[in-house]
């Protein structure tokens, strides 16, 4: 089967035979790579019903009903989480994700791949107790994405850390993709003039 190239990038980071929760798991493709592939266990859910229905139905052409569970919910509601599940969050943007990790206990390990605001999800995340463990830059169908594994625990950073990466910043793909972003920014920027007060 094939995965997206962000999703190849999760699969990369989730730790072999530990339990997955895949939160928003779209058409369960992931979980079906992971059950295959790593052996892991996963629970399977989605707020929306039809995304869920089509998940059931992949799950069962691949004959993995019986390791595979699915839920119908909004994001880690009424899920027993326990510290030494793998917890993935990935194409949802980040105040969407941040308000589903405040409101739950959360295990040691989180894997995310926000579609917005990653500084604000470094930030935030950190907060909640946790340190990155892992990043990863890629483009998938000529989009740039960024993949985080989180760890609980202690780490220190500055700003730099939490606005580029602590690993990302030392990755030259990436610093390349955020000076033309930026660059594209200036350029385009409105050429009023502004009264400075």
């Amino acid at each position: 089967m094939n995965l997206s190239k962000r999703l190849e990038a999760v699969a990369t980071l989730v730790d072999i035979d530990s339990r997955v929760i895949d939160v928003g798991c779209d058409h369960a493709l992931l979980d079906i790579y992971l059950t295959l592939h790593n052996g892991n266990k996963c629970l399977a859910t989605d707020i929306n019903e039809n995304a869920l229905e089509i998940a059931k139905k992949n799950i069962k052409k691949y004959k993995l009903t019986n390791k595979i569970k699915t839920k119908l919910t909004n994001g880690l509601t009424n899920i027993k989480v326990n510290k030494n599940d793998n917890i993935v969050i990935s194409g949802m943007g980040t105040h969407t994700i941040l308000d589903i990790l405040k409101t739950n206990i959360l295990s040691d390990t989180l894997i995310i791949s926000s579609n917005n605001n990653i500084e604000t999800l470094r930030r935030e995340v950190i907060n909640l107790g946790y340190y990155i463990d892992s990043e990863i830059f890629l483009y998938d169908k000529n989009k740039p994405y960024v993949v985080i594994k989180f760890l609980k625990g202690y780490k220190k950073y500055n700003k730099i850390d939490y606005e580029i990466g602590p690993i990302l910043k030392n990755n030259t793909n990436y610093k390349e993709y955020l000076i033309r972003k930026y660059k594209y920014i200036i350029n385009n920027i409105s050429k009023k003039k502004f009264l400075l007060i």
